[in-house]
């Protein structure tokens, strides 16, 4: 490891504990007397009296044997030196796409004079909006070592925010090793230690790549120290403790050991790559095996099931065996074998082990399934996926303006697009309820669900949500929540306020820094607390604050919480929003929608500066008259409504609220649209609560 110009007394610390961690799986096993230590001589040592010592080193020896035969075993299994897969781990906006834009332009992938865009790997239409990635992709580039060999480096793109997690948890059984991104000056985020913490336990071989060191803020040196530290509280292995770092400029397409070092390209990175991370294992002889990590479609080919070759050589035209996650078995056959080179698949006659390909002619396969040749169809484990935290109905449009904007609105339509989701998102979970028209959806955080309500919309559905939940569990008969781990960047004069709202919240605050101007926050909040926090937090801190949050575990249940202070304007009646009721009204509110807007009874247009819900009338219109009087040529002013983004509309809305969503519209609206019927189901729900 390349620890420039700081003291190793951390590293050294570390190998220490790792000694002492040995002594006590020893001392645990009754084999060394901790009382028996001679001479106070280190516990770490392995000193220690007869009979003790015989039995200790005995028991070193046996360890030493078994490592000894593991390691002549990996040495008789063939490697495939050719190949290096990876995948790349960061935090959002780390820089990690825009390293692979420069990986594609050094290695050849696109010509010199051809026009390519930036972040050419954010192809879905939602990442290049939100200048994020959601959906894991593969990549291949081609590198010419210093050794005079050409290596293929399959590349897994995947996405930074936590709640995508579950697209980078399966797809990391495709590579052997990981690039661990981490910004110089804003260090190891909550998105980086759950995936990191997912690739240790896989025993995959990190590289960690500090980039944006070009930043006025960056502090390489110390960022290193803190991802070393990650790694000691993750239970990094020794050899992934020993990782190598590169220092980069990914905007520039620079890479280097040392920050000293003189560097114009991406070569030190492509050089640790090949050094470093293992070649891919795996007998071509054997009978074929794959597990299926990704699922593709193609409009002429159907489903496209995606995987590394586990084992074995496949041919096209070859019967294979699908093994399902049930046990059952069906038959299949390739018509189509694709690997990856840059941007394109490439259609090819054969693909060996350790290959990452796609395979066509096989409609019925699912992630986590395994193709293997008929001949020994033998399913290979899937790693286990984190279990959904958010929960949220989706209901069938029944309001007045169903079915005007959307394509698809019927509860049919709804059920089928939900379950072609789950077959690809498995970190999706859809549950029926006792209503026909309601869909309980779970997914792994708000920001999970908002994108595919997003992209639903956008193929033309159109429904209706509700509030989310969070999923209690109970745990040795004790009624648990989801918390999240939040990291706040804000100024110094915002702290107070901040420490103030997550207060409410239940947050319990871990830690506070500060630095140049600026203090670091991390706290521990119930996941329900962060509900609406986002926009009030951006609002409080006059949009200087940053926030990130992750899931963190499950915890009891921290009580009863307050989820809006405000109450929300309902329409009285179908009409046309007016300019002149809505100015009358603007002193004592904010609206969500436009003057000329049609609204319907029930549907919500503002938020009161109370914390009641306020029925009004916006299609009052001025009274005509023949009478002159003063003020009555008043100019009506109308301040610029609050529009509200989804997610916006998804937090802001309460227990009894829907978000309608259309192609063409976001609305807000009561579940009860009747005004008398609101105040019967309000009195129904306090009975039942007294009692």
């Amino acid at each position: 490891m390349n620890w420039v110009g700081k003291d190793t007394t951390k590293k050294r610390e570390s190998q220490e504990g790792l000694k002492n961690r040995g002594f006590q799986f020893w001392a645990k096993s009754g084999i060394f007397d901790e009382r028996n230590t001679r001479n106070g001589a280190s516990k770490a040592s392995g000193w220690c009296p007869k009979p003790e010592a015989f039995f200790f080193y005995i028991g070193v020896a046996l360890l030493q044997g078994r490592n000894e035969r593991e390691n002549r075993a990996g040495m008789a299994m063939k490697l495939r030196e050719d190949i290096r897969n990876i995948a790349i781990i960061a935090h959002v906006d780390h820089g990690k796409t825009t390293l692979v834009d420069h990986m594609f332009r050094q290695t050849g992938t696109f010509r010199a004079n051809q026009d390519v865009g930036t972040r050419v790997m954010d192809s879905n239409e939602l990442e290049r909006e939100r200048g994020i990635t959601i959906l894991a992709k593969n990549t291949a580039v081609f590198y010419k070592s210093d050794g005079g060999s050409t290596v293929k480096i399959n590349i897994v793109d995947t996405p930074g925010h936590s709640d995508f997690a579950g697209e980078v948890e399966r797809t990391l059984k495709m590579v052997d090793g990981v690039l661990l991104l981490v910004d110089a000056a804003e260090g190891p985020l909550p998105g980086t230690k759950f995936v990191l913490k997912k690739s240790l336990e896989l025993s995959l071989q990190p590289i960690v790549v500090i980039n944006k060191i070009d930043r006025k803020d960056a502090r390489p040196h110390e960022v290193l120290d803190e991802v070393f530290e990650l790694f000691l509280s993750l239970g990094a292995k020794d050899h992934q403790l020993d990782f190598p770092s590169v220092y980069a400029i990914a905007k520039q397409g620079i890479a280097k050991r040392e920050l000293d070092d003189p560097s114009a390209s991406l070569k030190p990175l492509f050089e640790s790559i090949v050094q470093k991370v293992p070649p891919p294992p795996g007998d071509v002889e054997l009978p074929f095996q794959m597990l299926v990590t990704t699922i593709d479609y193609n409009d002429y080919l159907g489903r496209l099931g995606i995987g590394r070759v586990t084992r074995g050589t496949i041919r096209m035209g070859a019967p294979m065996k699908i093994i399902h996650r049930d046990g059952s078995v069906e038959d299949a056959r390739v018509t189509k074998i694709y690997v990856f080179e840059g941007l394109k698949r490439v259609e090819v006659q054969e693909a060996s082990a350790g290959d990452i390909i796609a395979l066509a002619g096989m409609e019925d396969v699912d992630i986590g399934e395994t193709i293997a040749e008929a001949s020994d169809p033998t399913p290979l484990p899937f790693v286990s996926i984190e279990e959904p935290t958010l929960s949220m109905n989706f209901v069938v449009n029944n309001s007045p303006f169903a079915g005007q904007e959307g394509k698809y609105v019927t509860t049919r339509h709804l059920g089928e697009r939900l379950a072609r989701e789950i077959r690809s998102n498995v970190s999706l979970r859809v549950e029926l309820t006792d209503s026909p028209d309601v869909f309980k959806v779970s997914g792994r955080g708000e920001l999970h669900l908002a994108i595919l309500i997003e992209t639903m919309r956008r193929e033309g559905y159109e429904f209706q949500v509700s509030r989310p939940e969070v999923i209690y569990k109970r745990i040795d008969d004790v009624l648990c929540e989801p918390m999240e781990h939040v990291i706040i960047d804000v100024p110094d004069e915002h702290v107070g306020v901040v420490i103030e709202n997550l207060g409410q919240r239940k947050g319990e605050m871990k830690n506070m820094i500060q630095v140049q101007g600026n203090t670091r926050l991390e706290f521990i909040v119930p996941a329900r607390g962060l509900l609406g926090f986002r926009s009030e937090f951006m609002t409080q801190t006059k949009g200087t604050g940053i926030l990130h949050h992750n899931f963190h575990g499950y915890e009891p249940y921290k009580g009863d919480l307050m989820h809006r202070t405000r109450g929300a304007l309902v329409v009285l009646e179908d009409c046309m929003a007016v300019p002149y009721a809505m100015w009358k009204l603007q002193e004592r509110s904010t609206f969500f929608v436009e003057p000329g807007v049609r609204v319907y009874k029930g549907m919500i247009v503002g938020e009161n500066s109370r914390e009641y819900d306020m029925v009004i009338n916006v299609c009052k219109t001025k009274h005509l008259t023949n009478m002159r009087a003063s003020g009555s040529d008043e100019a009506v002013r109308l301040e610029p409504p609050h529009i509200l983004t989804l997610e916006q509309a998804i937090e802001w809305i309460g227990d009894d609220e829907y978000v309608e969503v259309t192609p063409l519209s976001i609305r807000l609206r009561k579940r009860y649209l009747d005004h008398n019927e609101r105040n019967r189901m309000s009195k129904k729900k306090a009975e039942i609560a007294d009692i």
